[in-house]
Order: structure tokens, then sequence, then C-alpha cells
């Protein structure tokens, strides 16, 4: 089954008809703006506990560097295990450190680099949560209700920026920082009871749960052989390395630029939350009539203008309006990242795509967060922010060299065409390493077609877990062409089979059709043997507890 037409486009509110993602989308909405109001805490705290300007930065650092340094592992978690529970250890982990952090404001004992320990500490939480969370939304809507998802998720959490910064800086200029941080702890117990009410099914696998690092590397080396994916994550890491300067400095320009207090940070942060909910308002309809890559360059043009608007304004009304630019285009491009990746991954391996594609987006937002506090520390706010808006001109540039794909309508379901096949020996599961030989008869005057699909076929095979696959002609019958490939284990050549999906198939429907041969296309499953006999007879020994199946 090929690719399918693009589905008609669906409502924006189309996710709300599932019940789930209704309950978890409204209990984040409360999660998300707790999260807000703590920031605004922990960033005014830092002004007031410190004069350096990196160490200000430096807040908004501690809370995305966990993201790019745990998220791979948090992808292969969930999708190796029950996404639900994971995403409730998360969340009650993040709980138990926010009480603690309320209370060490209560005492009075805080210090920088403590502050910074427990924010660190939140984000390895959200890092934890964050693979669980997206991937889960393929589990809670259909495929087709993927994109507008996506969009209702990046406006919950832009409806608690429009309101939650404003009442954020309020707390904590009528109840300190401690009352912020006490607010972030109580606003987890929603979306821990609504996830403690849901039933995830998931469908039986008939195969052991990948182990940790086998994960990661399938992770890893279906990501490198995915170049759509590869180019967002480049993107990704260029935005949020430039676009947080924003952020990571709007304290200072409300405080140093503006010359305010915290409920001036809190209104600048709300007129971003006002840009954010249209972004996100605007996406679907933009994403219709506009290519992808247009939106991106968009997003980058819009918020350097922001940011140079931020660095020049010295009124809050002016510089409310360059957050609204800022606000619409930070949404705009990451929900586009975002839907990219999520449209152009499997289910199995979706976790760990999203968990690299978080690692490159906050990993440059971390990295963006410590360069563009150095330059305010050591040349002032204003000149960080204009020396950022002049690096997003550069990811415009990148994009006449990494242009962005347009959403394709790929079909990504497992193909279960596949059956395992019987086998004449006893094999264990770990038994290997096995070689498969596939072999075809192709006319001279197919011969282009068929290296097309083949070099096709060699991408597929290595994104799914081949190794040292190899195409060789035959010298003496130039129309026979042999495919081989090797897996470490047997297990590992089932597993492998199945990741197959429907989109996959057109490679070997072509491959197919290419085969001029009289019988069908030959395919060869062996074990690898030492040639010395005693080591063979040890490698036997083993292989008498499993038997293969049709």
């Amino acid at each position: 089954m090929p690719d399918q037409p693009l589905p008609a486009r669906q409502g924006a509110l189309a996710p709300f008809r599932s019940a789930i993602f209704r309950n978890v989308w409204f209990a984040t909405l409360g999660s998300n703006l707790g999260s807000l109001i703590q920031g605004v805490g922990a960033a005014w705290m830092m002004t007031q506990i410190s004069h350096s300007d990196d160490l200000v930065a430096l807040v908004q650092a501690s809370t995305t560097l966990p993201i790019m340094l745990f998220s791979l592992v948090s992808g292969a978690l969930a999708d190796n295990f029950n996404r639900r529970t994971v995403m409730l250890v998360a969340q009650c982990f993040m709980l138990v450190v926010s009480a603690a952090l309320a209370l060490a404001a209560y005492a009075g004992v805080m210090t920088p680099w403590l502050l910074l320990s427990f924010t660190f500490l939140i984000g390895c939480g959200t890092a934890l949560h964050n693979p669980s969370w997206q991937a889960a939304v393929g589990d809670m809507v259909p495929r087709s209700d993927v994109p507008a998802a996506v969009a209702l998720n990046s406006m919950s959490f832009n409806l608690t920026r429009s309101v939650g910064p404003a009442i954020g800086g309020a707390i904590v200029a009528a109840a300190g920082a401690a009352a912020a941080f006490a607010a972030n702890a109580v606003s987890y117990v929603a979306l821990i009871l609504v996830l403690l009410r849901w039933k995830l099914e998931t469908p039986a696998s008939t195969l052991p749960r990948e182990r940790l690092g086998l994960a990661i590397s399938a992770g890893l080396r279906y990501v490198a052989m995915s170049p759509n994916i590869e180019k967002v994550l480049l993107r990704g890491f260029i935005f949020g390395l430039t676009a947080i300067s924003t952020l990571a400095l709007l304290p200072l320009v409300a405080r140093d630029i503006i010359v305010g207090g915290p409920l001036l940070y809190g209104v600048l942060l709300g007129a971003y939350g006002v840009g954010a909910i249209g972004g996100a308002l605007l996406g679907g309809r933009l994403r219709g009539v506009i290519a992808n890559e247009w939106i991106v360059r968009i997003g980058f043009l819009a918020f350097a203008a922001s940011a140079t608007i931020q660095a020049l304004s010295t009124v809050a009304w002016l510089s409310c309006i360059g957050l609204v630019i800022g606000g619409a285009s930070w949404v705009l491009t990451l929900s586009l990242f975002n839907v990219t990746v999520q449209l152009s991954t499997p289910r199995w391996v979706v976790g760990r795509a999203m968990s690299l594609y978080q690692m490159a987006t906050f990993g440059g937002m971390a990295l963006g967060s410590w360069i563009w506090g150095t330059v305010a520390e050591n040349y002032g706010p204003a000149e960080a922010l204009l020396a950022s808006a002049v690096l997003m001109l550069a990811g415009v540039a990148i994009g006449f060299v990494f242009k962005l794909p347009d959403h394709a309508a790929l079909n990504l379901d497992p193909l279960n065409r596949w059956r395992e096949p019987s086998v004449a020996l006893d094999l264990k599961p770990r038994s290997g390493p096995i070689v498969i030989s596939i072999e075809y008869v192709i006319r001279e005057s197919d011969l282009h077609e068929f290296l097309d699909a083949m070099a096709e076929r060699r991408r597929i095979r290595r994104r799914d877990g081949a190794r040292q696959w190899a195409l060789a002609r035959d010298l003496e019958n130039p129309e026979i062409w042999t495919e081989t490939y090797h897996t470490p284990t047997w297990h590992e050549y089932v597993r492998h089979n199945m990741r197959a999906t429907h989109s996959d198939a057109v490679v070997g429907d072509t491959l197919r059709r290419l085969h001029s041969g009289t019988e069908p296309i030959k395919v060869r499953r062996m074990i690898e043997r030492p040639t010395d006999w005693s080591a063979s007879q040890d490698q036997l020994k083993p292989m008498m507890d499993i038997h293969g199946s049709s």
C-alpha cells in the first residue's frame, strides 16, 4: 500500500474529540501555568541574589541543558516502556523538586548555585517527560489530527504564557519567589491524576524490549539515515541558538533597558505569549498556503526584528509589540519543526526522533543562553540582542542550502507483510550473525531504475538496522545482482523486517516489478560459522530453545 493522498485538512479543534487528549490538554494547561510562574520567580530571584548578568541568563540554560543531555535516553524509554508510566514518573519527580525549591526559598537559604541546581533538576524532569508526551500525541489522536494536536499543545503553553508571567510577576511582587515556586508544585497534581486514570493500550509485541544501548543506537541510526529529519535538527539548533536571546535576556531588558520591576517583566512575557497564541492559530492556515521553508524563513526574519526592537526600545509598549512578533514567530517555527519530525517518523522510533529534535533545539537554547549572557555581561544586553539578530539572518540564508521539506502524506503504519520464516536449525534469539542474500535478475534496459531503487533500499536497510549492506553483480551472468546484508542476531533480523512501513513497500514493489527471472526473487538466510570445528560445535550447543514460525 503506497503513500496516501493528503487527507482533507482537519479542523483546528478536531483533536478535542479524543477524551484523553482533551483531559491531558486541560491538565497540562495548569501545569504550564505553574512552570511559567516558577520561571518568573527563578529569573527574578537570581537578579536579587546575584549581580552577574551571565548567572541570570544561566537560569534559562539550566532548565534547557538537561533536555539536551538526557532527551535521547528519555526517547529510548518512551519507545520501549509504557509512555503513561514514564510521564507519571517525570511529573512526580518534578513535584518533589519544586516543593523542595519552595521550602529552600521560604527558609532563606537560597544561593545562586543552589537555585541553578533546582532548576536543573526540574529540567531533568522535563527531559524525561517531553519525549513520551510528544510521542503519546499519536497514541491519543488519529495521525491526520497530529498537526492540529501539535498546534493545540503549542497553544496550551502559550495561552498560559499570555497570562502566566504576569500572574507570576504579581505573585513575586506580592509574596516573593517562594510563593511562585509553591504554586508550581501544586500545578503538577491535576496532570498526575489524569495520567493515573488513563488506560493506555499498546499493541502486544512478540519481540523482547530493546536494551537501552541498542535502542539509543537504533534511534541515532534512524535519524542519521533520514535526511529530512536531519535538516529539521540543524535548523532547530540554529533557531534555538539565536532566538533564545530574547527570553534569556528579558529580565535584563525589563530591569536595565526599560527600567522596571518584576511586574513589568511579567507583562513583557505576557505580550510574548499573546503573540504565540496568534502564531498557533495562524499556523494551520499558513501551512496550507505557504511552503514550509518560507514559514521558517519568515520566522527567523520576524524574530530578528523582535530582538532588534528589544535592544533599541526604552518604552514598554513598543517592546510589547516586538515581543508579540517574536512570540508568533517562535510558535510558527517550532511547531512546524515538531510536526515535520512527527509526520516523518514511524511509531516504533518516534520517541527517539522527537528526543533528538528536542536535544538539537534545546541544546541550541542552552548554548545560546550562555553565549548571550556572556556577551551581555561584557558588552551589555542591547548589544547581545543585536548580535543575535544578525545571526538570525544567517539562519535564513542557510535555508537555501538545507531546505525544509514540505509535508508528505507518508503512510508510516507497519507494513505487516513479512512473516517469520521456518528454519531447519534450532536458533536462540541471540544466535548470529545472520547473513541475508537476495538475488535479482535485471535486464540491461532496467538497470538505471534498478540502481536508483537499490540506493533507496540501501538507505532503508541501514536505517532499520542492517549492517554491511552490499550490492554485487555476477561477472559471468551480468543480469544477476545479489543484495547482501548482516544483522547481529536472529531477533535483530526479525525486528529489522517488522520495522518496514507501507511507505517503504514502494521500493520493494519496484524491485519485484524489475525482476525478470523465471522464478521469484531468491532469498537466502544464513548464519555465520567459524571454520574451526571445536568452535563451531561450541556455537551450536546453545541453539536449542527456539524454532522459527511461519
